[in-house]
């Protein structure tokens, strides 16, 4: 059976080396067989401020609706985005703080600090550029957008296994080296389906 697969782009532009990047790996997918939708964050409508934080309730906008339908419809999300400032946009931030809310992506227990994982079941692919060299952010900056993203907000949620693929610096690479990125990102689209 072909899975089900959620590219969700977090860069405010659908013309940018993210933007091309979700969706050569969108391409690869297909290709390898797989059922695939484009979420394009730059392009919803909604509000990415949690007004009252998790003390009242605030409506989700017909555009949030739908990207929740998406979810949860989906198998495996690919998250595509840069890294600015050591983490990810605040569009995409935005998007997670109204869309991962508690009663669609985890519950806390009554009377307990445990928590129940109601995305669970499902897997993620992390495809992150950035300016700094993947070494320099892992080894001198310790990935604190990476670590935000894989440990405190998906497998907080129960989405796991969660695979991440850093592309940098960006800044300085020639059209050869984003090239080979994009073919990377095809490659990883086509071997989604054995995830």
């Amino acid at each position: 059976m072909a899975q089900r697969i959620l590219v969700i782009l977090g860069h405010p532009s659908a013309d940018s080396l993210s933007g091309a990047l979700a969706q050569s790996y969108k391409e690869g997918a297909q290709a390898a067989g797989a059922q695939v939708r484009l979420l394009d964050l730059g392009a919803l409508a909604f509000d990415p401020i949690l007004r009252a934080g998790y003390r009242g309730e605030q409506a989700l906008e017909p555009d949030l609706q739908a990207a929740q339908a998406q979810i949860t419809w989906a198998e495996h999300l690919v998250w595509v985005y840069p890294t600015w400032w050591g983490a990810m946009p605040a569009l995409l931030k935005g998007f997670i703080d109204r869309v991962f809310l508690p009663g669609f992506a985890f519950k806390y227990r009554q009377g307990s600090s445990l928590w129940d994982r109601l995305l669970a079941g499902r897997s993620a692919q992390l495809l992150v550029t950035m300016d700094s060299p993947p070494w320099y952010y892992r080894w001198v900056q310790h990935m604190p957008g990476h670590h935000q993203m894989k440990k405190t907000i998906l497998e907080f949620s129960g989405i796991r296994p969660v695979r991440v693929q850093s592309f940098g610096p960006v800044r300085t690479a020639d059209a050869a080296r984003r090239q080979r990125w994009l073919e990377r990102a095809r490659r990883l689209g086509e071997e989604a389906q054995r995830i």
